[in-house]
């Protein structure tokens, strides 16, 4: 017995001489309810299949919905930070709710990386957006890949409706500064809210301004709503989106109106499409492939991209951080910090990435391709 116990104590003993490993944790808020459910699932669902280790360390991956609301996800971020001790938050799912969650970085020295495409998540580079990074492709990239595309369809008015919050804003304001150049004139500009009902009047005035074409800046189901409307009321010109309808939900609630209907995506979303000497198609292939084969066929969408890029990105710059300080320290997050911001040449499945000082996102034009449905699927746009 007397050996027994003497076994017992020297296990533990050389139990307690090994060094401890160490567990990083990543705090992540989407949006699996409200408004933006559409993408806030698909990136949960995903997340789901995310490895347990990076570069040898066992990862946590704490997820909570926010609701698609902007003080839900702050106050997310905020136990992620005080409470649960993470070294990295992911989110959100919108930029609202990314906007809002700024501060968060530089209060708590926490690299947050953002799942959605508003440019004033990471401009202008000041020390709280420092700390923020994105995968998703600005506004103004989107907007001049449509703005090109439409020219070349000689648009020459342009109505607007977009949603009544940041994403909208945004997308607005890159309209504005860009489309002179394209020569085309913004006419008729309307707004409405996320959760309305009905757009009928500002599809009515938006109609009878008779533009060549309307852009609708919204996320999610909640743009089919203009979509229906403006067709139902015999708009017969062309009607143009944001990258973040890019799902079959949007597809089903849209129904027959969307057929026809031009957006700007990512390559994950027309990834069989691309040639095989595009980078980036292996790598969303796979994303596809994994997803796909748990969650079954036709299930993809561009938010998959979105979603499994922050985990590209932090499998290469974990490593490096790893080599300056332990997780779990301020230290450890600043190293990370810096570590993404010196991302170079990053195969992601949404393009590849080039991270500066000056540019938090780091994709270029090359990551946007304009897509149109037919017969109800998303093809490559002539």
């Amino acid at each position: 017995m007397k050996t027994h116990f003497k076994l017992i104590a020297l296990s533990l003993l050389a139990a307690a001489s090994l060094p401890a490993l160490a567990q990083i944790k990543v705090g992540v808020t989407l949006s699996a309810t409200g408004g933006a459910a559409s993408i806030g699932i698909v990136e949960r669902n995903l997340m789901a299949l995310w490895p347990k280790t990076i570069a040898g360390q066992t990862v946590e991956f704490i997820i909570m919905d926010d609701g698609s609301e902007p003080g839900v996800a702050v106050r997310n971020a905020r136990k992620f930070t005080s409470e649960d001790k993470v070294d990295v938050v992911i989110g959100s799912s919108t930029s609202p709710n990314s906007v809002a969650m700024i501060p968060i970085g530089e209060e708590t020295s926490t690299p947050i990386i953002s799942m959605a495409s508003a440019l004033t998540i990471v401009s202008p580079m000041d020390k709280a957006r420092r700390w923020v990074f994105k995968t998703v492709q600005n506004d103004q990239t989107m907007i001049e890949a449509v703005l090109t595309h439409m020219e070349k369809k000689k648009v020459k008015r342009l109505g607007y409706i977009g949603q009544a919050d940041a994403t909208g804003e945004g997308y607005y304001l890159a309209i504005a500064a860009l489309a002179k150049s394209h020569g085309i004139e913004l006419t008729t500009v309307e707004k409405f809210n996320r959760n309305d009902q009905s757009v009928m009047a500002q599809a009515l005035r938006l109609v009878a301004g008779n533009p060549d074409a309307i852009f609708v800046a919204s996320l999610g189901t909640p743009a089919a709503l203009p979509q229906l409307t403006l067709v139902e009321r015999g708009y017969k010109g062309m009607i143009y989106h944001t990258g973040g309808v890019a799902n079959n939900d949007f597809l089903r609630v849209a129904g027959a109106s969307a057929e026809g209907m031009y957006l700007p995506v990512g390559p994950l979303l027309i990834a069989e499409q691309l040639p095989d000497s595009n980078p980036v198609k292996k790598v969303a292939m796979g994303v596809i492939n994994m997803y796909e084969a748990k969650y079954g066929a036709g299930t993809k969408n561009v938010f998959l991209s979105y979603g499994q890029d922050p985990l590209i990105l932090l499998e290469n710059a974990i490593p490096v951080a790893l080599k300056k300080a332990k997780p779990g320290t301020k230290e450890f997050r600043e190293a990370l910090r810096d570590a993404l911001e010196a991302t170079k040449n990053v195969v992601g499945s949404n393009g590849v990435y080039n991270i500066t000082p000056t540019d938090h996102m780091g994709l270029d034009a090359r990551s946007m391709n304009i897509v149109r449905v037919k017969n109800g699927k998303w093809t490559l746009a002539d």
